[in-house]
């Protein structure tokens, strides 16, 4: 392969990020399964183990492996993500969090509106068991289900899920920071919950008014926050 003047070709380690994602897209490796090791790496490329273990760092730090120590390199969470977390994450400040909610007011509403349609019983039954989420306080121990995210996954359309959920992985800190600041948590549940209902009884038009209007209550609580850098 040539490259242009204007183009860079790829680095070695570059390239053996690619073929190691190859290993696991090809032998249909799902998260949390096994990959050959550094040192199986290298004699499989011909080349050194000191230049794998860069390239699998950098596969590391978006989350498509990770080093479990003493154990071995099993492929991440994030391995068949569309968007993924930047390593080198700039500070939080409150105009990102704000474009953080602009941007789940483009996508969620009308997501909102498809999943009143396509909702499943399954979906419901997800969405109950995530509803009470807005209930545990900033801080509080993790839970299993994100609301939204269960919302995306009732539209039917998997890369919808993905992309929403990639979103918020992606500006965790930020959205962190919104759950600090919008800190009414029985106005959050009761909100959760009136979109549910919304799904259930499958009509789109109010799944999607509630859904903006949740997210419209979001933004006034950030902008109206203090400046914070």
């Amino acid at each position: 392969m040539t490259y242009s003047a204007a183009e860079v070709p790829p680095s070695l380690s570059d390239r053996l990020t690619e073929s190691i994602l190859g290993i696991i897209r090809d032998g249909g490796l799902r998260p949390g399964d096994a990959i050959p090791s550094a040192r199986e790496l290298a004699k499989r490329f011909a080349i050194t183990t000191p230049t794998v273990r860069e390239a699998l760092r950098k596969l590391e730090a978006t989350g498509a492996v990770e080093f479990r120590h003493g154990s071995g390199t099993y492929v991440g969470p994030t391995i068949n993500n569309v968007v993924l977390a930047n390593p080198h994450r700039p500070p939080i400040t409150k105009d990102s969090v704000l474009q953080l909610i602009s941007a789940r007011l483009v996508l969620e509403p009308a997501v909102a509106a498809q999943s009143a349609v396509a909702r499943q019983p399954e979906n419901l039954e997800r969405l109950e068991a995530a509803v009470t989420n807005a209930l545990i306080p900033p801080g509080g121990p993790a839970f299993a289900l994100n609301f939204h995210v269960e919302l995306a996954a009732a539209s039917g359309n998997p890369l919808l899920q993905e992309v929403l959920s990639s979103l918020l992985k992606v500006r965790v800190r930020e959205q962190q920071q919104i759950r600090a600041l919008y800190d009414n948590r029985e106005r959050d549940h009761e909100e959760h919950q009136a979109i549910v209902e919304a799904v259930r009884a499958q009509d789109a038009a109010e799944a999607e008014r509630l859904t903006r209007e949740h997210l419209d209550n979001i933004r006034r609580a950030i902008e109206s926050a203090p400046e914070w850098s």
